[in-house]
């Protein structure tokens, strides 16, 4: 059954970049409630804790795309190890100056600091790109299991964050979290073989001169009307992300069982884990455009389900099925974004637009997040699944819109695209012949082969025996 995902794996080095990155994205998961959590607890406020952890989001969106284009100019390795361990200091200050009655200022500088941490996420689904580049139907599998991974970090790492800061002391999550992330973003980067290559320096013309330079990287992301139509709908996908989770809080705080609001969100997580390793199994059939706005069609749909169940007052069983169902939408809908933001990126920018992308998720989750808790704060607990059906709906909606965009090509120079075709080819690890989706035990006739054996042998007459 999972023969898809085997083959993926099985290209040399898979493993190995796929485990190490899924340690340090564990700590992503772990980071912002083991923050939350020392802050409530050393210094008694909830306002400071949500500071705090508004001031890493804004370093995560504003630091991942920068991050990303230094990825896409100077290599993974290069700019992951320096990265990791700088993005390391303020992570263990916080663990000091938060017991330590250091001012608000101090907190909120040293959490935005914090958070410009490498993209993992976005880096494994770049060496997928590179790895399986002639074949879509490996990429596809590839995005699927890179999304449940991260559905399996959005599950445990808030569950062990809160699980060291309760058992051990406050701080607990968040110096294991450093650690995580530190040592597998290290073990990440060193997998060198199955590092991408760099794009060969391209060629521009300077304004009002004859003369032209060159540069290490294509032109920015946000350049390609695909690419700004598909971070908007990120943001408004991130949006449904952050009402979902404060409405879902509100929610279980007003039944008196505040503490099933994570075992919920786990089957929201849950939910979204499972369709999306069962989405990398089936064929993509249909090109991703379509299946980008089915999957956003589908999930604006089942957003309703946790609506209806707030606003009727329904107890926690049926709200958990209703959210249970709710993240089955997610991951196909994620997956395929994904594929068509790699679809439509221009040459040598890659990992620049998946941080956009991160970035655009992480705004929205940050908006949602304050909208939802208005809406709870003001009304119904319930009343924030609102938010999160209305911004489902408007991703749709934009994504409708400007649907021819999702169908043109990146634009890239053809001396680029074959500088950066040979480039990989020559660096790429090789797949196993026996697990390569094209290689199949055919006859030398039918595989147009124009060496010995490439004509269709002659059928003998047929006669009296």
């Amino acid at each position: 059954m999972f023969s898809a995902y085997r083959r993926v794996l099985a290209v040399p080095g898979a493993v190995a970049f796929t485990c190490y990155g899924l340690l340090g994205r564990l700590a992503f998961g772990m980071l912002g409630v083991s923050l939350l959590t020392a802050t409530v607890d050393r210094r008694g406020s909830y306002a400071l804790a949500g500071a705090v952890s508004a001031a890493g989001l804004v370093g995560v969106a504003l630091g991942l795309p920068l991050l990303g284009r230094l990825v896409d100019r100077y290599g993974q390795a290069r700019v992951t190890v320096p990265a990791a361990l700088i993005s390391a200091v303020p992570r263990l200050a916080l663990a000091v100056l938060i017991p330590g009655g250091a001012p608000a200022w101090v907190l909120l500088g040293c959490a935005f600091a914090a958070s410009a941490a490498p993209n993992l996420g976005g880096m494994a689904r770049s060496r997928w790109a590179h790895l399986h580049r002639a074949d879509p139907a490996a990429r596809h599998t590839a995005n699927s299991l890179e999304q449940a991974l991260d559905e399996l970090t959005f599950m445990s790492g808030p569950v062990l964050g809160v699980l060291l800061c309760s058992s051990l002391f406050p701080e607990a999550g968040l110096l294991a979290a450093t650690a995580l992330n530190t040592v597998g973003a290290l073990l990440f980067a060193a997998q060198r073989r199955t590092e991408p290559p760099l794009a060969p320096p391209v060629p521009r013309p300077l304004a009002n001169t004859g003369e032209t330079r060159t540069t290490s990287t294509g032109r920015s992301p946000l350049r390609a009307p695909a690419t700004v139509l598909l971070v908007a709908v990120f943001l408004t996908v991130g949006a449904v992300f952050g009402s979902l989770e404060i409405t879902t809080l509100a929610c279980a705080a007003a039944r008196g069982r505040q503490s099933s609001a994570g075992l919920l969100l786990a089957l929201l997580a849950a939910g979204s884990c499972g369709s999306g390793l069962v989405f990398g199994l089936l064929p993509a059939r249909r090109a991703p455009a379509t299946r980008f706005l089915c999957g956003l069609a589908a999930m604006a749909c089942l957003l309703t389900l946790p609506l209806l169940v707030g606003v009727l007052g329904g107890g926690l069983a049926p709200l958990a099925l209703a959210l249970l169902v709710t993240g089955t939408g997610t991951a196909p809908t994620m997956v395929t974004g994904m594929t068509l933001l790699q679809n439509v990126l221009p040459a040598g920018t890659l990992n620049e637009g998946m941080a956009l992308a991160v970035s655009g998720i992480v705004t929205g989750i940050s908006a949602g997040s304050a909208l939802g808790g208005l809406a709870a704060q003001g009304g119904h607990p319930g009343a924030g699944y609102a938010i999160a059906a209305a911004a489902g709906l408007l991703a749709l909606l934009i994504a409708t819109a400007r649907r021819r965009l999702l169908r043109r090509p990146a634009v890239a120079t053809t001396a680029t695209a074959t500088a950066i075709t040979a480039t990989a080819t020559a660096t790429a690890p090789k797949i196993p012949a026996a697990l390569s989706a094209s290689a199949r035990t055919l006859p030398p006739w039918r595989t147009g082969s124009t060496t010995g054996g490439a004509t269709r042998p002659a059928r003998k007459p047929k006669g009296p025996k």
